[in-house]
């Protein structure tokens, strides 16, 4: 009996243990994962998230992990970079929506920083006049050595005033220096607009070289005023273009000009391995002379150099006088790419009559209904126009990653960057809580803003409904 009473004794104190145990593995599958989960969240914090001090903006960590594409949602933040907000803010406030910068090196002591702005006022308006905006902002920067690294290398506020506050068509523009930091080659410069009466801060970073600067460090495209960089990558053909620096120095630059006819981004769920970069042969070549006006009347990829054996230089896509909008027919007939079946792209290459085609090709998705179609047609190809002004890159924004993702999700709701990469979070989509796009920066002899989007099957139960509502008429906005 006595023997059966320890039997039963060593029985339960097993099972407790293996009770214990399992229990046990499931906290540690637990833990290991949120680690996991907490190892796949975009890299550093959103920068309109962090803590309210004007005197001290701190740099998000780099990681060299992709963010995980669909998870559950995390609690609200903002962040403003190159981007138009697609969040739903209250009316009633003054509010930046979107910053774009580029820095042009005055000497080797110090920068000359530029800023594209859109900004709304308490109506819900563009914020067009430089008066209004001076009377509604304070702007403050400070700079760190690196995104991973947080001491500071000296801060400061900038004065605004309307001499270095303007307009340029639709957008307001920003410029201000800044005094190189004691013994600094590199800066990671984050400027904090704050809007006045409700505090709400929009935040920009921008990477600033003070030695070992490239062409495109100390030279850009102009209006032909002189006045303004144009902070895009884009001309069109027959206009004045002007290549400029801050001090008005002339000298000779090399020119290329390529024939180029880049393919469009494929499927967000395409993992297959990227084809290899094809070479681009020279079309024919020029001499153009710095701050001096000049005309390229030919469409293509041109590429400036101070010597032909440099590894960097200037990019510029010449375009027809209508980009970024399309409005030719065979051009109009390629982004639908992205919501279209291979026969359906078929059908519209090798069709005689392109424009009919074009309408036959949207009044058979929109069931007949002309109304619906235009509109549809509207808001796809006002994407389309948005995508090549924000995204163009050596190719037109619409053919670029981050170009198919706007024109399909519209703009992200929040926007997480660090040196490496940028991450779109996209969390107001009724069939998902949240799904993040991450794209790699991946420099090139003719731009450094071109990025390639990781690829996951993932992004399935996302896209595909997305593309059914622009293919039935669903998103007209």
């Amino acid at each position: 009996m006595r023997i059966l009473l320890v039997l039963l004794l060593i029985t339960i104190v097993s099972a407790c243990s293996s009770t214990k145990k399992t229990q046990q593995a499931r906290i540690n599958a637990a833990y290991d994962a949120r680690t996991e989960a907490q190892r796949n969240q975009p890299a550093g914090r959103p920068l309109a998230a962090q803590p309210d001090d004007s005197r001290r903006a701190e740099p998000a960590r780099t990681d060299s992990r992709p963010a995980a594409p669909v998870k559950v949602a995390e609690g609200p933040a903002t962040a403003v970079g190159t981007l138009p907000s697609s969040g739903a803010k209250p009316i009633g406030e003054w509010m930046v929506t979107s910053i774009k910068g580029k820095f042009l090196a005055i000497d080797t002591t110090s920068v000359r920083v530029f800023m594209d702005l859109t900004a709304r006022d308490q109506s819900g308006k563009p914020a067009l006049n430089p008066a209004e905006f001076i009377e509604h902002f304070l702007i403050a920067y400070v700079m760190y050595p690196d995104y991973n690294n947080r001491d500071r290398l000296g801060y400061g506020t900038v004065p605004l005033t309307t001499q270095n506050v303007g307009r340029e068509g639709d957008h307001l523009t920003l410029t201000f220096d800044v005094k190189r930091p004691k013994d600094a080659a590199n800066a990671v410069l984050l400027t904090e607009i704050t809007e006045t009466n409700s505090g709400t801060k929009a935040r920009n970073d921008l990477t600033l070289r003070f030695k070992d600067t490239k062409l495109s460090d100390r030279y850009t495209l102009f209006s032909k005023t002189g006045q303004q960089p144009e902070l895009r990558n884009y001309a069109n053909v027959n206009d004045t273009i002007l290549i400029r620096d801050v001090n008005g120095t002339r000298k000779p630059l090399f020119g290329f000009r390529y024939k180029h006819d880049f393919d469009a981004a494929s499927s967000p769920m395409n993992t297959s391995p990227r084809a290899v970069s094809r070479s681009l042969m020279v079309d024919s070549t020029l001499t153009i002379t710095t701050n001096q006006p000049f005309v390229l009347p030919r469409e293509g990829l041109y590429y400036f150099m101070e010597d032909t054996t440099d590894a960097s230089g200037i990019g510029l896509i010449v375009a027809d006088k209508r980009f970024p909008k399309l409005t030719r027919p065979e051009k109009l007939i390629k982004p639908v790419l992205y919501m279209s079946t291979s026969t359906e792209i078929t059908e519209l290459n090798q069709s005689k009559d392109i424009k009919k085609a074009f309408d036959r090709y949207w009044l058979s998705l929109m069931s007949g209904n002309e109304e619906v179609a235009k509109k549809t047609i509207k808001a796809y190809y006002d994407r389309v126009e948005e995508a090549n002004r924000l995204f163009t890159t050596f190719k037109e924004g619409w053919k670029t990653d981050k170009g198919m993702i706007y024109i399909v999700l519209g703009a992200p709701d929040r926007v997480q960057r660090n040196r490496e990469r940028e991450v779109w979070v996209y969390n107001r989509r009724a069939n998902v809580s949240e799904v993040n796009f991450t794209f790699t920066k991946k420099p090139n002899q003719f731009v450094e803003d071109h990025y390639e989007l990781s690829r996951f099957l993932e992004y399935q139960p996302v896209w595909y409904p997305m593309v059914e509502a622009w293919r039935t008429g669903a998103i007209r906005e």
